[in-house]
């Protein structure tokens, strides 16, 4: 198998410049573990765990793999701290945030040797965390799944790679040898996916939700705000038709009722979830509506990803999916993948 070191192997110790992202209620240990085995940076997803859970996921990870791995944390959780505290004991190689986490975690962070990779949407937060000592930054164009931001990975990434000195992560619409090539081309120190690794063989998504997404083309995504009031990449379903046509009443509703259902699924107190709700509205520009409305994420997904219901469930997904046909094992896809763009890059004359 080929190599392409650059500075995102380096930094995180490994083989492939290639990231699992922390998908909710999909990176878990059986994944995380599957992309740290075959040289990738796999990411356990901690946004849809207990701390008791994360610290077990942690455990069970390191049980499967020597290799290194890393930790998704929500920098707004009530808990980001006792969670900061978890990942420098347990030695978690690194720290992923989806917002930018506050200066005082990434100070403690880096003083205990853990690599921190913040998530960021602009070029001008991508200076603010590299100012703040994020060791690298991971950037995600309007293709990606989940949420997502409306500029395309063309057009942001390389805003970005002009704005900071810190290795730069593409993500938004890979998911093969070509675009790996291309995103070294521009620049980046390496890709990351979560909807091509949601459809691998390690993927614990349950196979009728597989083939679900399999039997899609490249216009059956939709970017919705009514899943959390936040622009939502995600399939094409009847369900997702019908919260495009619900009022405000009708969401607000349903986002009660679905968080006293995550509540009571992860042991979470009202208290806690409304401190949580304090620091998301602190550190956004959301409405109380769309903070309220957030509480609707967790187990809307939770219902396709999990429970494997297409009906009642959101499924998060990048608009790669139209590409996709196939099921390969992880270790295959990176293998696959690392080898063409080596191939590409030789032909061009690259490295």
């Amino acid at each position: 198998m080929s190599t392409l070191p650059t500075r995102l192997t380096e930094l995180a110790g490994i083989r492939h410049p290639v990231v699992q992202t922390g998908m909710g209620w999909v990176a878990g240990p059986r994944l995380v573990s599957a992309t740290a085995e075959a040289g990738g940076l796999g990411i356990l997803a901690s946004a849809t765990m207990s701390y008791d859970e994360l610290a077990a996921a942690i455990a069970e990870t390191r049980g499967r793999t020597g290799e290194p791995f890393g930790v998704n944390l929500r920098a707004d959780a009530e808990d980001a701290s006792r969670r900061v505290d978890l990942l420098i004991r347990e030695n978690v190689r690194v720290a992923s945030f989806a917002l930018a986490p506050r200066r005082e975690l990434i100070d403690r962070l880096k003083d205990a040797g853990v690599v921190v990779i913040p998530s960021v949407g602009a070029a001008r937060h991508a200076e603010k965390v590299a100012g703040w000592g994020a060791d690298a930054v991971l950037v995600q164009g309007g293709e990606g799944g989940g949420h997502t931001g409306g500029v395309a990975t063309t057009l942001l990434l390389p805003s970005v790679l002009d704005a900071v000195d810190i290795p730069v992560i593409a993500a938004g619409g890979f998911f093969d040898g070509r675009g790996l090539a291309a995103a070294l081309a521009y620049g980046a120190a390496g890709v990351a996916m979560g909807t091509r690794f949601l459809l691998t063989r390690e993927s614990t998504v349950p196979e009728e939700v597989k083939r679900a997404y399999l039997d899609r083309g490249l216009g059956d995504t939709v970017v919705t705000r009514k899943v959390d009031g936040l622009p939502h990449r995600v399939l094409r379903t009847g369900l997702v038709d019908s919260l495009e046509r619900s009022g405000t009443v009708g969401s607000l509703v349903r986002s009660v009722r679905n968080a006293a259902r995550f509540r009571r699924l992860t042991g979470s107190s009202w208290r806690s979830m409304l401190a949580e709700g304090l620091a998301m509205k602190r550190g956004t520009d959301r409405s109380w509506a769309q903070v309220l409305m957030a509480a609707n994420t967790p187990m809307l997904l939770r219902a396709g990803l999990v429970g494997g219901d297409t009906s009642a469930g959101v499924l998060a997904s990048g608009q790669v999916v139209g590409l996709l046909d196939d099921l390969p094992s992880v270790s295959e896809l990176l293998g696959t993948m690392v080898d063409d763009a080596a191939g590409i890059l030789r032909a061009l004359g690259g490295r």
